[in-house]
């Protein structure tokens, strides 16, 4: 993922943070926090000197015109799929949405101890088994390539420890694996384009 600053205007700290675990060290639990990501130190030092409300709901892109046009929109029919990790490793979420309606079509989680990527593998599968099991073939949408690679390579290559806090989750994963090796999917697993499109539709919110 391309790197980000993030403003934070009402936290325990506020100021330009470098990374979002400095950022969600100021956001996380505190009361109607004001915070947004952005594409360069410079802009979020310029955000700074304005007012949340100038900047909430608003996608900000460091990428060119040209670039922009190359990639296109994403296809509004289809499905995406996040994860939300607090800690990395830390207490992990992970759901899909219906990309046309916003509706979510599952949630799992929390699960005690787990890493953004493993979330992020397992909602693409999860997706994949219930696509073949509704016979839905639309496109899955994920924001990681590291999730997709690992889907493709029918491997989850986390280095994540097992311990007994993550033991239901390495369970997900095997299971997982296993339903890769012995299933074909015919939907397409496409990379969520952030930096043109904005958060992708399944992102909790939380950065």
């Amino acid at each position: 993922m391309p790197k980000k600053f993030y403003v934070v205007w009402k936290g325990r700290k506020t100021g330009v943070f470098a990374s979002w675990e400095d950022c969600s060290a100021q956001v996380t639990g505190y009361p109607d926090a004001e915070y947004k990501g952005f594409p360069s130190q410079e802009a979020a030092e310029e955000a700074f000197r304005g007012q949340y409300a100038d900047y909430k709901g608003k996608h900000i892109s460091s990428l060119s015109q040209e670039r922009l046009i190359e990639i296109g929109q994403p296809i509004l029919v289809s499905y995406s799929v996040d994860a939300s990790c607090i800690g990395n490793p830390g207490i992990l979420e992970y759901r899909c949405v219906h990309n046309q309606t916003g509706r979510e079509i599952f949630r799992e989680g929390p699960f005690e101890y787990g890493t953004n990527n493993i979330g992020e593998f397992l909602a693409v599968v999860h997706a994949l088994a219930l696509c073949k099991k509704k016979g839905i073939d639309l496109p899955i949408y994920s924001d990681s390539v590291d999730a997709i690679g690992w889907v493709k390579d029918k491997k989850c290559k986390t280095r994540l420890a097992r311990d007994e806090r993550n033991a239901e989750l390495f369970n997900l994963i095997e299971r997982a694996e296993t339903w890769l090796s012995n299933n074909e999917y015919t939907n397409n697993i496409l990379k969520w384009e952030t930096e043109a499109w904005g958060e992708i539709p399944a992102d909790y919110g939380r950065k």
